[in-house]
């Protein structure tokens, strides 16, 4: 971790947890170890420019299959996020990480609490509380989004948006898509998948742009949890806006090889 993303060992627990669970365990991951003195507060800002992540069954199972009707599809886009957001680390710890870093770097590392026989139940039901309570979170922020977008559709405001916005972009069904998708994940990227044109090629780099920014749901869950640490969420705003240029890049060369054109 020290020498491609000038950071401590530690900080490959948030890494590989945000990618394999989805929002917003990284952050919540980030805060655990910043709150067990294992890394600096800087530190901790940038990791969560690119511990937090979607996750595979998602990308996956409810993009790629559900949505798209493909496991290609998927693998490209999970294969395009990750590579994106190893990226905005590799650059936030080069470029960034001088200016961001914590002037004081001899901070003392507290020991976690050990588990036996005498404390597994406490330390069990700690754990499926704090799940539940995260579930119950990510759920609520679904449905006040969805809430907030079909507001927005049934006042057709979002359709007048993407009527104004339509000579810009040609089409005012991928402009509905992605503001809708900006607002929350979910929902834009099912309308996104509806769309039914000949370049598919398009709704799948839409698809890698929304799902590296994550929406302002996801930004809202996250500054939830990190709040309580009083941790700035302005780099991981930066992190994901680079996350998702980046991810549509990656995904654009990917569909130039042959075997993956999508086209009809």
């Amino acid at each position: 971790m020290r020498p491609i993303f000038n950071m401590p060992g530690s900080s490959a627990y948030p890494l590989i947890l945000g990618m394999l669970s989805g929002y917003p365990v990284g952050a919540k991951t980030v805060c655990q170890i910043y709150k067990e003195g294992l890394c600096t507060k800087r530190e901790a800002e940038l990791m969560l420019a690119y511990t937090n992540n979607s996750g595979p069954l998602f990308i996956i199972g409810t993009v790629g299959i559900s949505m798209f009707g493909s496991t290609t599809i998927g693998l490209i886009l999970l294969c395009t996020h990750i590579l994106a957001s190893l990226s905005v680390g590799i650059i936030f710890g080069k470029k960034l990480g001088n200016k961001y870093k914590s002037i004081n770097k001899d901070y003392v590392k507290i020991s976690s609490k050990s588990v036996n026989f005498s404390n597994l139940g406490e330390v069990l039901s700690n754990s499926i509380i704090s799940s539940v309570k995260t579930v119950l979170m990510i759920g609520g922020f679904v449905v006040i989004f969805s809430v907030i977008i079909s507001i927005l559709k049934n006042s057709g405001i979002l359709s007048i948006v993407s009527h104004i916005l339509s000579p810009l972009f040609g089409n005012s069904s991928f402009i509905s898509g992605f503001l809708s998708g900006i607002i929350e994940l979910t929902n834009g990227l099912n309308a996104i998948c509806n769309i039914h044109v000949k370049s598919l090629s398009t709704n799948i780099l839409i698809c890698a742009f929304l799902l590296g920014f994550g929406g302002f749901s996801v930004m809202l869950q996250i500054l939830s949890v990190v709040s309580k640490e009083k941790l700035s969420i302005k780099p991981y705003i930066i992190g994901k806006i680079l996350q998702a240029i980046l991810a549509t890049a990656y995904t654009f060369v990917i569909l130039q090889i042959p075997m993956f054109n999508f086209n009809l």
